[in-house]
């Protein structure tokens, strides 16, 4: 009897542990976010709205119409993308955040767009160029054509959004009812909402000035997202976002004098890649 109740003693002492990690691996422990700190660095492909521009200065206030604007990627390189002395010039996110709750997460960052006014297209132009220059005139609402010797604006160094976004994370797995273990990989839907300063290093070049390049806060910005997350081995991440949001700057510097100024509205949408570390604080 006692050598049986001693085998019997033996296969618990076996069972128990590889039962109790079949459990862990079911996705019976769960996870806990709170306390955790994140950060992701990562690359962004940007949309913008028409919007209206207007220009003032000591002798001009005009604004321009529906002026469409593209963002500018960066060839796909390794010393332009991955070099440490070049990885800010593509269009790039930067993020640190904290989870205050298993669900949620504030989080502060930069996203580093680029706005490219199309150079040469037909617009509307209101308002008045009284300089003695070919472009001197009062205008309203008549054709204008846009090219290089008129106006060059970019926001390419870049449209610079720094923001405090606060994001809800909710767990796929479990939405899903997938028994995947936790600790190899998990799985997060992502909603948030942010808002922020608008900081611009506004390459402009307006007929009778020369090129203005200087950072400047210029105005405001909000947006939402959606996401999804993918965290492997508890540590690492990838994750993808799209953003929607809008983008007010009524003092832009268009060049060395401070008369000289411009302001726009307009309406953006982001796609960002990007990949990070995240670990527990305590």
């Amino acid at each position: 009897m006692k050598i049986v109740i001693t085998r019997l003693l033996i296969i618990l002492l076996l069972f128990v542990p590889n039962f109790l990690k079949a459990q862990e691996d079911m996705g019976v422990t769960k996870k806990s976010n709170k306390g955790k700190l994140y950060a992701f660095w990562g690359w962004n492909r940007g949309w913008y709205s028409d919007s209206d521009i207007r220009f003032t200065g000591e002798n001009y206030d005009f604004t321009l119409n529906n002026v469409s604007a593209s963002d500018r990627q960066s060839k796909v390189r390794y010393n332009t993308y991955f070099k440490p002395s070049r990885i800010t010039i593509p269009q790039t996110n930067l993020r640190i955040g904290y989870f205050i709750s298993d669900k949620y997460d504030i989080s502060i960052g930069v996203d580093h767009m680029k706005y490219v006014m199309n150079r040469v297209q037909d617009v509307k132009i209101n308002g008045f160029i009284h300089d003695g220059s070919e472009f001197d005139n009062d205008y309203t609402n008549d054709d204008f054509h846009i090219d290089k010797p008129f106006l060059q604006f970019e926001h390419t160094d870049g449209l610079n959004y720094l923001n405090i976004e606060i994001t809800r994370n909710d767990d796929l797995m479990d939405l899903l009812k997938w028994q995947l273990n936790p600790n190899k990989i998990q799985i997060n839907t992502l909603l948030g909402f942010g808002a922020g300063a608008v900081m611009p290093k506004s390459n402009v070049t307006l007929w009778n000035t020369t090129r203005y390049d200087e950072f400047h806060f210029a105005g405001y910005g909000f947006a939402g997202k959606i996401g999804l997350n993918f965290t492997f081995y508890k540590y690492f991440f990838l994750r993808a976002e799209y953003k929607g949001g809008f983008i007010d700057m009524p003092d832009i510097r268009t060049s060395s004098n401070p008369l000289d100024r411009a302001e726009q509205h307009f309406f953006f949408t982001e796609l960002v890649t990007a990949f990070g570390f995240v670990f527990p604080l305590y």
